[in-house]
């Protein structure tokens, strides 16, 4: 209890700081500005060198064992005349309290062509490929959502969401915001990062399909559709965890949590099934229970002005004999249409989707989209992304406003080729499966 007290006492006080224009990391008005490497800092900066390592007291630095190196990236002022960079994933950390910013990145070097892409907390994909020639700097920027694991009730009480014991360590419950930086050069020479407010925001409840993974080599769709988004007007917060039903979703308070972050005109993406539909005391059937707990869900984020929107879940990798996926999923995707129609909801059909794709794949093409048969690699998890843009475009017309202008046409049924196909790993890896298959 003494430690969370001092934990959120900090947070208080950091967020003072920042809007009172104190000192140091926090003392730059309503942002956190940090330059990069060696060089001049530029007014209002804050200097960040290879050095410079993330503890709580400092507030902000280079994160879980980053070998980071620094150099002159020969800009035409103090903000682009240093850079630092790493041949492996880099992380840099700030401490924030919980809501959304607007992040904003000066990358590139006078002297050679950089590339960088950018994941922030758990792998969530904001930035797939920035390259700069030589010469050339870019500025990028994107919306994040931070949280922490307290609810807030509107009467001073505070509960904890019930964590499962992994999640301790995951990065979208902690304290701080953690920006990942990889690729063949990343140069960073610039962050900013600045409280924003009056965004849409796109929660996502879901399971170990949805969720952002912690580690490599799982991924999932969750994790990847923020790279679809502009960068300005909206912001994606993605709630959903490994192992999850409709039932638990609530039990644990995950929803509890998303309810007093959310404001009318969010909206509440919902996709349940995978574990929904194993015996045991989360167990619903599909016509009955099932519906009636996606109705209750569809009914709570109405009555907050919250819009909902119903995602079937997508098939397994079952195929049988002539290559066609075998439905192992029972009702609960037609139920879930059912439920759309009879709410007036929207709907994004992955189910169907998810079939045309495996079937493209195939039965040997598909298991490089997939760790086992329920859970995805990157490339997996990215195409069923691009699944949910055409999903978004078709059945919710209403945020498909803020998908970026350039994303290509895609067909599920002709998946972009492996071979052209690329997106590089993060430094976390692990071999324990998550819940859920």
């Amino acid at each position: 209890m003494k430690n969370k007290i001092k934990k959120d006492l900090g947070l208080f006080i950091c967020l003072l700081l920042a809007a009172a224009g104190g000192s140091g990391a926090y003392g730059q008005g309503a942002a956190w500005k940090f330059d990069f490497g060696p060089g001049k800092t530029a007014d209002g900066y804050t200097k960040v060198l290879p050095s410079t390592l993330y503890t709580p007291e400092l507030g902000y630095g280079f994160d879980f064992g980053s070998a980071v190196t620094g150099g002159s990236a020969g800009g035409r002022d103090a903000l682009h005349d240093g850079f630092c960079s790493s041949g492996r994933p880099f992380y840099f950390s700030v401490k924030v309290p919980e809501g959304n910013y607007s992040v904003t990145l000066v990358l590139g070097d006078q002297a050679a062509a950089t590339v960088t892409t950018v994941k922030a907390e758990c792998r969530r994909l904001m930035v797939e490929k920035q390259v700069t020639r030589p010469g050339e700097f870019a500025t990028v920027h994107f919306t994040v959502h931070v949280r922490d694991s307290i609810i807030r009730n509107a009467d001073g009480s505070r509960i904890p969401v019930r964590l499962k014991q992994r999640e301790y360590v995951y990065l979208h419950w902690d304290d701080k915001l953690t920006l990942e930086f990889s690729n063949t050069s990343p140069k960073i020479c610039a962050v900013e990062i600045r409280p924003v407010k009056n965004l849409v925001q796109v929660f996502l409840a879901g399971n170990s399909t949805v969720v952002d993974q912690a580690d490599e080599p799982w991924a999932a769709w969750g994790q990847m559709i923020p790279a679809f988004f502009k960068p300005d007007g909206i912001v994606i917060a993605n709630y959903a965890e490994s192992g999850e039903t409709l039932k638990a979703f609530v039990g644990e308070r995950r929803l509890a949590k998303v309810w007093t972050m959310a404001h009318p005109g969010d909206y509440l993406f919902i996709e349940f099934a995978h574990n929904d539909q194993k015996p045991g005391g989360n167990y619903l059937e599909p016509f009955t229970t099932y519906k009636e707990k996606l109705k209750w869900y569809i009914t709570e984020a109405r009555q907050r002005g919250v819009i909902p929107v119903l995602v079937t879940s997508m098939n397994r990798r079952s195929f049988d004999s002539a290559g066609h996926i075998i439905n192992t999923l029972g009702d609960y995707p037609e139920a879930m249409r059912q439920t759309a129609k009879e709410m007036n909801t929207g709907l994004v059909d992955l189910n169907t989707m998810s079939k045309l794709l495996y079937e493209a794949w195939g039965p040997d093409q598909s298991v490089h989209a997939f760790v086992d048969n329920t859970h995805f690699n990157n490339y997996g998890a990215y195409e069923l992304a691009r699944c949910m843009v055409n999903g978004i475009r078709q059945g919710v017309p209403g945020l498909s406003k803020y998908l970026k202008d350039d994303i290509a046409p895609f067909d599920p049924a002709h998946p972009d080729p492996l071979e052209s196909w690329s997106l590089p790993m993060s430094g976390k890896v692990a071999v324990a499966k998550p819940d859920g298959n």
